[in-house]
């Protein structure tokens, strides 16, 4: 490469020492300019440092060496491969380490006997000879040594040794980054391109976006990120562009709740007579928890600002008694309400209950539900729209203009995060500004609260309802299944209903776990006298419906199922879930399927198949479920196992892609970041001092999320 400064925008075609076929690859790889290559960071590293004596080498051992070349020959055993005899530099006649490459004739070229190497690979013993097959490996001889051993062959002076730098050696004898493979570029052949580019990378380049951190220079960040001398370095390096990150999506989250806030809406609370008569009608007295949640909707909908909450809930906590108090408030304000669920199957369950629940009340319900037959089709309650002010509930169909409710006042969201975001702000859209509830019924960590909802209010429902029965989760080893088999029995016998939850819907070769249909055939054997059903999502919604409805009326013993009854109708008589290979489920998911069982009051039973020995993976998870049913608690322990990288699912969440995860369960970065941006805002609302410009960027859209360069 020449000896000029690069800049961050300089096309990677003008560095003179990549070659046009890795050049091509590169651009292939969507990499056409100097920060390109440098944001693309490695995806893990190689500590090359350790080194030993050859004598005291083991088997098996990882080890970086410097060695001396004594001979090389071309060799054939199974296969043709070049050999380097090598040993330690001052000791020529010591213990030999035979360095061979198959598939690699090129090695051949760059190798001699006389030169030093540095070399790192994994040591085996053949024959009773130390060997090393394919390592990586850099002549540590300066670029004369081709011409000192040619004069040396002709009975020259040997020239003296020059070695390299130690900071120089970029493939042996340190930390050494591991990139992901670029088809068309040797691993290799990349870090000798991203290690040139770094030493030529002006001093003055300008940092991109707003800097954070500036005691901390980003470019000196770069370097240590890509080639950290300590491992220190490399997670200081991490921590640096992990605030950079996190700064940037609290920014933005600082920034939306600002515009929302001053956002004009709609009073939606004017009178509470609907929903206090719907309290009085109820057999049973809201939770200290829900009374609480409804009082502060209620503050919100009084207030001329749109309101912007999220409820969150544990499974069974009674959210959606709290949105319908919420829908009756706006009601009684002469406004429509609308819930968009995510399935027909769980529409139709709020749309039954809210008839329920209100059938003594002058309160309309329509159901609007795209027929997945047929697209254009629509279930509807017989009395259209009208002019009445009503609760309405539906599925994606709401989100069609056709079908969109008017005279809006309340939008509810339930399982918020099953919807795209630009649905979800399709489905506001279509009011004039009205009150916004999302709900969640999965429980999420503290810090990722903060990360994905720090613009919405957060009201949380922390206790369950006294009627609910108590559930008891216990561990078997499906060994065990006689005992359970006679447990089932006595249920049945009893009155109950059973859950059978399996992780495939058919047999598979490649997954060696139970299938609901094949579970279905085993349990009609084991009980030929019961009513047994199945329900899979591959099956069409008419067929889906039915089984639910047939279940949820008694008409079924047992429910053979896939994971599609994590969102379903409520069945009460149920009080019996089998999970089978329940290791193999997230724990998230293991609690809400659990959530199934429950909803009655008969006491209920969680049992998890595994085979799962202690101290395996998959085993810690089904003992912190036996432990608690606190789906708080559950949630942070899934976090803490997994990491934040598993259980956000960044497509949905609108936070986009991730490169720093570590944050996200990082209060003391998610703080500080919130209460920068905070500061900045209070200084300047509208971002218009020159020194704001990058954010003025940020929250236009613009993706600079990360190590943006």
């Amino acid at each position: 490469m020449s000896n000029r400064r690069l800049q961050p925008d300089t096309p990677l075609a003008e560095l003179a020492d990549i070659a046009p076929r890795e050049l091509q690859a590169l651009h292939a790889a969507g990499l056409e300019q100097v920060q390109h290559l440098l944001r693309r960071l490695p995806r893990r590293y190689e500590d090359r440092r350790s080194s030993a004596p050859l004598h005291l080498l083991q088997d098996g051992e990882a080890v970086s060496l410097r060695v001396h070349v004594y001979g090389t020959a071309w060799r054939f055993a199974h296969k043709r491969y070049f050999e380097a005899m090598t040993g330690t530099p001052d000791d020529p006649h010591g213990t030999r380490l035979y360095l061979r490459w198959f598939n690699m004739p090129y090695v051949a070229k760059l190798l001699a006997t006389g030169m030093n190497l540095s070399v790192f690979g994994k040591v085996r013993l053949y024959g009773g000879k130390l060997t090393m097959a394919n390592p990586d490996f850099e002549v540590m001889d300066d670029e004369d040594a081709g011409r000192r051993l040619v004069e040396a062959a002709l009975g020259g002076t040997l020239m003296p040794l020059v070695e390299r730098k130690d900071a120089e050696v970029i493939h042996t004898g340190r930390i050494v980054p591991i990139y992901r493979a670029i088809p068309g570029i040797a691993v290799r052949n990349y870090r000798c391109i991203v290690w040139k580019v770094l030493q030529q990378l002006a001093q003055d380049a300008p940092a991109p976006g707003y800097d954070v951190a500036p005691a901390y220079p980003y470019w000196q960040a770069v370097r240590d990120i890509h080639f950290p001398a300590e491992e220190a370095v490399h997670r200081k390096a991490r921590l640096r562009f992990a605030l950079v990150e996190c700064f940037e999506q609290q920014f933005r989250v600082a920034w939306r709740r600002q515009r929302l806030q001053g956002r004009p809406g709609q009073i939606t609370a004017t009178s509470a007579a609907y929903m206090e008569e719907l309290l009085q009608e109820l057999p049973f007295e809201l939770t200290s928890a829900q009374r609480r949640c409804v009082q502060e909707i209620r503050t919100d909908m009084a207030s001329p600002r749109q309101m912007n909450r999220l409820l969150q809930g544990d499974v069974g906590s009674g959210k959606t008694l709290v949105a319908l108090c919420a829908m009756l408030l706006a009601v009684g304000s002469g406004k429509n309400a609308a819930l968009l669920a995510p399935t027909q199957i769980l529409a139709e369950q709020h749309y039954r209950n809210f008839c329920r629940l209100l059938q003594h009340m002058d309160v309309p319900v329509s159901l609007r539900t795209s027929d997945h037959a047929d697209d254009t089709g629509l279930i509807l309650d017989a009395g259209g729209y009208g002019d009445a002010p009503r609760i309405i509930v539906g599925t994606h169909a709401l989100l069609y203009k056709k079908n969109r409710p008017v005279n809006l006042g309340l939008a509810v969201i339930d399982e918020q995060h099953k919807f795209g975001v630009e649905q979800r702000e399709q489905f506001i859209a279509s009011g004039d500004n009205p009150d916004v509830l999302v709900m969640t019924a999965t429980p999420i960590p503290r810090t990722l609260t903060l990360t994905l909802y720090g613009d919405l209010d957060v009201s949380i429902i922390d206790e369950l309802p006294a009627n609910r029965g108590e559930i008891v989760t216990a561990l078997r080893n499906p060994a065990n299944m006689k005992r359970i088999i006679s447990f089932m029995r006595e249920q049945m016998d009893a009155g109950r209903q059973i859950y059978i939850v399996s992780p495939l819907v058919e047999e598979s070769d490649t997954r060696k776990q139970s299938s609901a249909t094949s579970e279905l055939g085993r349990w009609n054997a084991v009980f030929p006298e019961r009513r047994i059903g199945l329900l899979h999502g591959r099956m069409n919604a008419d067929e889906k419906e039915s089984a639910m409805q047939a279940f949820h009326r008694g008409e079924m013993d047992i429910l053979v199922a896939t994971t599609v009854v994590e969102v379903g109708v409520d069945v009460a008589n149920a009080n019996i879930m089998i999970i089978n290979n329940a290791d193999t489920f997230g724990l998230s998911q293991l609690h809400q399927l659990r959530g199934r069982i429950g909803r009655g009051e008969h006491k209920s039973f969680c049992i998890l198949l595994s085979s799962a020995k202690p101290g395996e993976p998959g085993r810690e998870k089904l003992e912190v479920l036996c432990r608690t049913l606190n789906g708080f608690e559950i949630a942070e322990e899934d976090f803490r196992m997994r990491g934040p990288g598993d259980v956000l699912g960044t497509a949905q969440s609108g936070l986009g892609r991730v490169e720093f995860p570590e944050w996200l369960a990082d209060m003391r970065l998610i703080h500080r970041a919130s209460r920068d941006a905070a500061a900045i805002l209070s200084q300047d609302p509208e971002l218009k001092l020159p020194v704001h410009a990058p954010l003025r960027r940020l929250v236009q859209g613009m993706d600079n999320a990360g190590m943006t360069c």
